[in-house]
């Protein structure tokens, strides 16, 4: 990507040129899909492995390969619940504090949102998506407006600021859309706001800022820094609702992490306990009863960190495009 590039693939998926299934794993399902995804594919490949190797199929008729196997997952499952509570612990943590702290935090945010309302003109909404949809509402209208005031001046200011004033309404209406009704818990309000390459944005301003220093008269260069204005507000306001979007995610990783780990300990200490090769004779589409439950078992042990797995791709690969903050490109698909 050019400096001089004014119009550019402005979604994420475009900007970083990878294919839709793998940006929909990564980011778009629901995280519980992508667990079970992740668990079946587990239980075929343990199946198939052990087609592939029979010798497996003689090793559990000794219990104290299937004793050894799950008495294994019942300390993983044990140390993987303590760490998963303890970061949960952690996250609630931060949100504790003396009335000190927590005064200051209101004013803080009071004081942001009066920046907004100034900015949009109109009360700044309570909620996430239309407020981020507020912000990107102004910075089309002031886009609109810069392109009003450079008509009939310099004609290769004039083509520039066009052409990058349809590339910012173009980038608004898609993120302005996926933002209509969508409810912060879900993804789709971080998701949608990752869409909006604002920081392109900003540069180019700074560029034609630059570029254009001799020709621009002081209605263009108010123009200009108040379009600038309105796209450093959105930097903020998404890195704010992504970081309670990660608090809320984590949290409800650990609840749901609780839940499948007591069965998961339960069907590991029955296994440990009561299965032998006398538990369940004879087989199933040529391969042994036995092997179809210590499968099966396995992977329903496996579940709780199939699932801390599914939810960390998540947060990782939306922390990392959204690394930066402003108008520094770490690299073309990571903004």
């Amino acid at each position: 990507m050019s400096d001089d590039e004014i119009s550019t693939e402005d979604t994420m998926r475009e900007r970083a040129d990878e294919s839709r299934v793998k940006l929909w794993l990564l980011l778009g399902a629901n995280r519980l899909i992508v667990t079970g995804v992740l668990s079946a594919s587990f239980f075929v490949l343990f199946m198939l492995g052990a087609v592939v190797d029979p010798t497996l199929s003689d090793m559990l008729e000794e219990r104290a390969v299937i004793e050894s196997l799950f008495a294994s997952m019942i300390g993983a499952l044990i140390t993987g619940v303590t760490l998963v509570v303890t970061i949960s612990q952690l996250i609630v943590s931060q949100e504790n504090g003396p009335l000190g702290e927590q005064r200051q935090r209101m004013s803080e945010t009071m004081d942001v949102r009066e920046y907004v309302t100034e900015l949009v003109g109109k009360p700044a909404p309570a909620d996430p998506s239309a407020f981020l949809r507020s912000i990107v509402d102004v910075t089309q209208t002031r886009a609109d407006h810069l392109r009003d005031t450079v008509e009939g001046g310099d004609s290769d200011l004039q083509d520039e600021v066009d052409e990058f004033v349809d590339s910012l309404t173009g980038n608004a209406d898609t993120v302005r859309e996926q933002l209509e009704g969508a409810k912060f818990g879900s993804f789709d309000v971080v998701y949608a706001s990752m869409n909006y390459n604002y920081a392109w944005k900003i540069f180019q301003i700074e560029r034609l800022e630059d570029d254009y220093e001799d020709v621009l008269d002081e209605d263009q260069q108010e123009a200009l820094d108040e379009l600038r204005t309105s796209l450093v507000m959105f930097g903020p306001a998404r890195e704010h609702i992504k970081t309670l979007y990660f608090q809320w995610e984590l949290i409800d990783l650990s609840r749901l992490i609780l839940y499948v780990a007591i069965p998961a300990l339960l069907i590991s200490g029955m296994m440990m306990t009561f299965v032998d090769a006398s538990t369940v004779p004879g087989s199933t589409l040529g391969t042994e009863n036995l092997l179809w439950l210590v499968g099966l078992t396995f992977t329903i042990t496996l579940v709780p960190f199939l699932m801390l797995t599914s939810y960390v791709m998540r947060i990782a690969t939306a922390a990392k495009r959204t690394l930066a903050i402003g108008p520094l490109i770490l690299r073309d698909s990571q903004r």
